[in-house]
């Protein structure tokens, strides 16, 4: 079946439908991840978001049951040049397809994704709908043009957890997790190095987060626009000087906006496995993971009271990580879980423990 992505500045890319079939809309965004499709697809920050895939083929590995970052899919659409019908890997359970098809997310391939990528680069990311509808071409313009705007939209109340929950029940230290969407490899991290792990919702009450009494707060990822959760920067503010603070993509940006930092829209964002990162403390490079379409704005920190910055992006010098210069607090842009992608990064969650451990002992 004939698959039509629609963008709103009137670019129109045809191509043949996998998944389901229907209409859907979000920001058209990409990816340059060689692999961990699955890990993409089911990452709570792409939420709102049609992903394309710029490496050529895509699902040949299948799907299972264990690669999964949160309880489901949660892209709008998903866009490859070519979709696997065969999956071989003995983990193996579903087809790309099939599992696209079950959430009722719609694929599309047989399309240039270097052409889209190349757009997105040139005119920035932009909203989208892709249809297997009889709407023409100028309707479902239309319908992209009309839809709601990454800016400005809070996408972390659809993506967290409604409630106070527990990860796991046992642990050397108590750390809270304000869930904005979080990364369950995430969570899988910090439960090696010895946490107990409880969910709050980042809209949610400050007082079960004391009442929880914990030993370290993490700061999650998540979707959307960080200046449209006044909320969650509000919850970080009272939470600063408590205990440990660690924060993670989303979870850096609400720390920037908590500690008097600004944020911008970056014109197409960073989504992808291969971003080169500069620890500035040590001069080490690292292979960094990374998914994010908003950053924090480097000439605004100069006016943060004790903040200096501790990563920088190589490919555009955007600030990667952040920390406080009297307290234990700090975060980073980057995916340091990676899931998928290299483990360069993965001190920082030992950087992270030792601090609870030190503060706590």
């Amino acid at each position: 079946m004939k698959a039509v992505i629609a963008l709103a500045d009137g670019t129109i890319y045809e191509g043949r439908s996998f998944g389901a079939t229907g209409i859907a809309g979000g920001e058209l965004v990409f990816n340059t991840s060689m692999s961990g499709y699955q890990e993409i697809l089911t990452d709570p920050s792409y939420r709102g978001q049609i992903v394309t895939m710029t490496y050529p083929l895509i699902g040949n590995y299948g799907v299972n049951p264990e690669d999964v970052e949160s309880s489901g899919p949660q892209v709008q659409g998903f866009i490859v040049r070519e979709n696997s019908v065969v999956r071989s890997n003995w983990r193996a359970t579903r087809t790309l397809d099939e599992y696209l098809d079950d959430h009722n997310i719609m694929g599309v391939d047989l399309v240039d994704t270097r052409a889209i990528t190349r757009h997105i680069r040139d005119h920035g990311a932009q909203n989208a709908v892709i249809s297997t509808t009889r709407k023409t071409p100028e309707q479902l313009v239309r319908m992209a043009r009309e839809w709601p705007d990454m800016a400005g939209l809070d996408l972390v109340r659809d993506v967290c957890v409604d409630k106070p929950t527990d990860w796991n029940r046992s642990g050397r230290f108590r750390v809270a997790v304000l869930d904005c969407g979080v990364k369950y490899n995430i969570l899988r991290e910090l439960q090696k190095r010895g946490a107990r792990l409880k969910l709050f919702p980042a809209h949610g009450d400050l007082k079960d987060i004391l009442k929880f009494k914990p030993h370290g707060v993490m700061l999650s990822n998540g979707p959307g626009d960080p200046d449209a959760v006044p909320y969650a920067v509000d919850t970080v503010r009272e939470l600063v000087g408590r205990q440990p603070m660690f924060g993670i993509c989303f979870g850096h940006q609400i720390l920037g906006l908590a500690m008097g930092g600004n944020t911008y829209k970056l014109k197409f964002g960073h989504r992808g496995a291969n971003h080169p990162v500069k620890d500035m403390r040590t001069g080490k490079v690292h292979i960094t993971v990374q998914n994010h379409g908003f950053c924090v704005d480097l000439d605004s920190l100069d006016n943060a009271a004790d903040i200096e910055v501790t990563h920088l992006n190589l490919n555009d010098n955007t600030v990667e990580g952040i920390k406080h210069k009297k307290l234990p607090i700090f975060s980073v842009q980057f995916h340091p879980e990676a899931s998928p992608g290299p483990h360069d990064t993965l001190y920082m969650f030992d950087e992270f423990m030792a601090a609870v451990e030190k503060t706590n002992a």
